[in-house]
């Protein structure tokens, strides 16, 4: 059962299995995951627990803090962190050695400086051979890949003007800066992708 205090947003319930399947394939035993953007801590939750052997590390802006809290303290899982601050524009990225980072729906929700500060930050933060695995709805040349997600950047628009749908052409030139490179795009449900981006070679 769900507390007053523990946030749940349906979508990370319907997506955290097909994501789960994909970063069964891309990670390894004894990685060390930084998640950012952690939203409601149902995600963390849900691969720190299937994935044992993987230490996780939530991060979010201060306000989602408690949340994930709620969530890590029901789960009482070992490879899972207590989330750290992490506010891609202006707070200090942690310390310490990372194999991966993850990161769900943020891209669209973000501005684009802050989008240019998270992959700068990551690409500051990985080592050589290090990923970058990024789910979320993406556009192709300027052209949405469905009707929905046309209609899902209406809203983000109205609601926020400085938010959006990110194509692909623009996240892949961002990278190239960062010291990124795309090394697969896969398919998922309901028009959205995963980007695997590596580090240097």
């Amino acid at each position: 059962m769900i507390g007053v205090n523990k946030p749940f947003a349906e979508s990370c319930e319907q997506n955290k299995d097909v994501i789960l399947a994909v970063l069964r394939r891309y990670l390894q035993a004894g990685d060390r995951v930084l998640e950012i953007g952690s939203g409601t801590g149902q995600h963390a939750v849900h691969f720190g627990a299937a994935l044992g052997d993987v230490q996780w590390q939530p991060s979010d802006c201060p306000e989602y803090l408690p949340g994930i809290r709620a969530w890590l303290d029901d789960a009482g899982l070992d490879n899972v962190a207590a989330p750290l601050r992490l506010d891609v524009l202006t707070d200090s990225w942690p310390e310490g050695s990372y194999n991966a980072v993850f990161t769900a729906n943020t891209t669209h929700i973000m501005s684009w400086p802050a989008v240019v500060a998270m992959f700068h930050g990551v690409g500051r933060l990985l080592p050589d051979g290090g990923l970058l695995l990024q789910y979320g709805p993406f556009s192709y040349g300027g052209r949405h890949s469905s009707d929905s997600n046309a209609r899902f950047e209406q809203w983000l628009k109205a609601r926020d003007p400085d938010s959006g749908v990110r194509d692909l052409d623009d996240l892949t030139s961002l990278a190239a800066d960062s010291g990124l490179q795309l090394t697969a795009d896969i398919a998922m449900p309901v028009n959205n992708r995963v980007l695997v981006w590596q580090r240097g070679g």
